[in-house]
């Protein structure tokens, strides 16, 4: 079992060092003070634990896209678990549909657009998004 470990983290290390992904923060308050300070919108992504539509989504629109090096520079983003209620404002990202991505201006903390839901977030509708 453990070379197991060791085999798959030798064949996914080269693989993620190649990938061209989103600079996820785990935290809302650092990622919120963060945007304040960099003067960046926030975009928060809202999944739900064990959903397989969460993780297809991520691995198919915020991988390996056009608008990843975009995105990385000119926002601050943090990914937040919908279980972990306490770790943001849930009044503010209320959702029932998972994900939800959202985009919010950090000065007036309000939504910069229409947050987009579950299956509506695709590449195409993000570079449109962007």
């Amino acid at each position: 079992m453990k070379q197991l470990k060791y085999l798959l983290i030798f064949w996914l290390l080269p693989i993620s060092l190649l990938a061209n992904y989103i600079h996820w923060l785990g935290d809302y308050n650092t990622a919120l003070e963060l945007a304040k300070k960099e003067h960046k919108p926030l975009l928060v992504l809202v999944v739900k634990k064990d959903d397989n539509s969460s993780s297809k989504i991520i691995a198919n629109s915020f991988m390996n896209q056009p608008y990843i090096d975009d995105v990385n520079k000119k926002r601050v983003s943090v990914i937040v678990t919908y279980e972990g209620k306490s770790s943001y404002p849930i009044e503010m990202y209320y959702t029932i549909v998972f994900p939800t991505l959202f985009l919010v201006d950090t000065k007036t903390e309000t939504f910069i657009k229409e947050p987009l839901y579950g299956e509506q977030i695709t590449p195409k509708a993000l570079l449109e998004y962007f």
